[in-house]
């Protein structure tokens, strides 16, 4: 009796073992990149403090200013009357150093150990985002100064994504993987929040603070990461996932070619032969090539599209605030506590977008439906958003998650589905540089929004949202061939399902 139960109880052990390093590293992971988007946030919180409205605040007593300056409160250089110009520079050398350095970055990440290139980026980001705060403290005034700091920080900032979303690769396979991913890729907007609200408490006062405080939390989390992250399931034992389906194989069973196990051909069904095959050397497959990565089919629909989805997101991201200071005429507080609404629903959209396109199996086609219903809602949200506060909560909430939605499900699932595409044959060093590809294109993105708003917005904010709405349009349209595949995949599914209804039915 006893050794019949002794497999059982080792399997438990395995699987128990398993699930919790795999929790660990989905949860290290997610506080990591948490700590990347928190440490992105508080620029566009404190916009509105470094250019406000003089007038109306109390002059302090024994100032150094004269009773006719009208600026006394802004923080030069961006007090003068092209700040929004001046304000989009300064998002423009953060985003725009992130969207070059991203398509380097994969190539790094293919070929570097990942805890020391995730760690060492945490660090320099967490310094440069504090030298930002700094330059309240030292009393600086020149605008190549905040520039510099930010393309610094653009750059060490690709580090991040390519990285976590590769480890996260490595040990989750195909299975609900949408719904996984979802969940986990809110920690995007939780470090929104997380920005916002530590933005908050200080950009009335020492706005300083404001950047110094994340970029201490950040390089500590870079610690964190050097100490603790593990880069594959084989370095502590634990069983390789299955990345996808191959032809004629279902999902639960082993296909050692795609797994890249060589030899280990799991036929035993004993735990010590599935044990001493893991462990035993494999060769490792040589890194994708830039060009190699394009050939994958979808990775050139899904990265223009992405390119559009982020420009909307990043817009929201970085001038949502000071949209709301400027129509609602909240506080810059408020404005900035307010607009956390946003990624509130983007969590909800994220978690929503990667349920259904596990459901449906239909990754482009959610993409496509949640980005048609966002076009009206911002137009909505544009013209009755600001109409009392209950609106606008709704409002934002909803915007937040048909607009995010289609983002995170692109970057997470999407990225690591086509990184461990089928037609790489088990090449897991393709994740990190496909990864690279498709948020370095939407990073281009990300870039050219907040530069058009700070563009257009002086015309006024209507034309700004004119702008979002046509780039939304924008990304659905460049999905549309792959919709129409999955649509005929679903009729064709449909079809072999109904035939073999039948056959059960009437059989010869």
């Amino acid at each position: 009796m006893r050794s019949s139960l002794a497999p059982g109880v080792c399997f438990l052990r395995t699987f128990s073992r398993d699930s919790w390093f795999r929790g660990f590293i989905l949860l290290l992971t997610f506080f990591i990149y948490t700590c990347y988007h928190m440490s992105r946030k508080p620029i566009s919180v404190v916009k509105s403090r470094l250019h406000q409205n003089c007038s109306e605040l109390v002059k302090p007593i024994n100032d150094s200013y004269s009773l006719n300056d009208t600026t006394w409160c802004d923080w030069a250089p961006f007090d003068k009357n092209n700040y929004k110009e001046l304000l989009g520079a300064v998002d423009n050398a953060f985003l725009v150093a992130y969207a070059i350095g991203m398509f380097i970055s994969g190539t790094f990440g293919e070929r570097l150990p990942l805890r020391y290139y995730l760690s060492a980026g945490m660090l320099l980001s967490g310094l440069f985002t504090s030298l930002f705060g700094l330059g309240y403290f030292w009393n600086i005034h020149m605008l190549w100064y905040f520039v510099l700091i930010q393309i610094c920080n653009g750059l060490v900032q690709t580090t991040g994504w390519p990285s976590v979303v590769t480890c996260v690769g490595n040990w989750f396979g195909k299975g609900k993987r949408g719904l996984i991913m979802g969940i986990w890729n809110s920690h995007t907007s939780v470090g929104n929040i997380l920005g916002s609200l530590i933005a908050g408490m200080w950009v009335n006062e020492q706005w300083g603070l404001s950047f110094v405080v994340p970029g201490v939390l950040t390089a500590a989390m870079g610690v964190l990461t050097f100490l603790f992250l593990i880069e594959y399931p084989e370095d502590v034992d634990c069983t390789t996932p299955q990345h996808h389906t191959s032809d004629g194989l279902d999902e639960n069973q082993d296909n050692p070619a795609d797994l890249g196990n060589g030899p280990c051909i799991n036929k035993e069904s004993s735990l010590e032969s599935a044990a001493r095959c893991s462990k035993e050397p494999r060769a490792q497959p040589a890194a994708i090539s830039f060009l190699g990565a394009l050939r994958i089919p979808g990775v050139v629909e899904f990265s223009l599209c992405l390119l559009f989805a982020k420009l909307v997101s990043y817009t929201f991201l970085y001038w949502l605030p000071l949209y709301i200071f400027n129509v609602a005429h909240f506080s810059a507080k408020q404005a900035g506590d307010l607009s956390t609404l946003f990624d509130v629903g983007g969590i909800m959209g994220g978690i929503m977008a990667g349920l259904i396109s596990d459901y449906t199996n239909g990754r482009a086609t959610t993409c496509c439906v949640m980005l048609i219903l966002a076009a009206p809602m911002m137009f909505l949200y544009n013209y009755i958003g600001q109409n009392g506060i209950t609106n606008s909560i709704v409002m934002l909430i909803v915007c937040g998650a048909l607009v995010n939605g289609p983002y995170a499900l692109i970057t997470t699932a999407v990225s690591a589905d086509l990184g461990t595409h089928k037609s790489l044959k088990g090449n897991s060093k393709a994740l990190s540089t496909v990864t690279a590809i498709i948020d370095g294109t939407g990073s281009i993105g990300a870039a050219l929004g907040p530069l058009l708003a700070g563009l257009i917005s002086p015309t006024g904010w209507n034309n700004v949202f004119y702008m979002l709405i046509s780039a939304d349009i924008l990304a659905c349209l460049l999905l549309c061939r792959l919709v129409y595949k999955e649509l005929l995949a679903w009729k064709s599914s449909l079809s072999r399902d109904r035939g073999s209804s039948l056959a059960l039915t009437h059989p010869r």
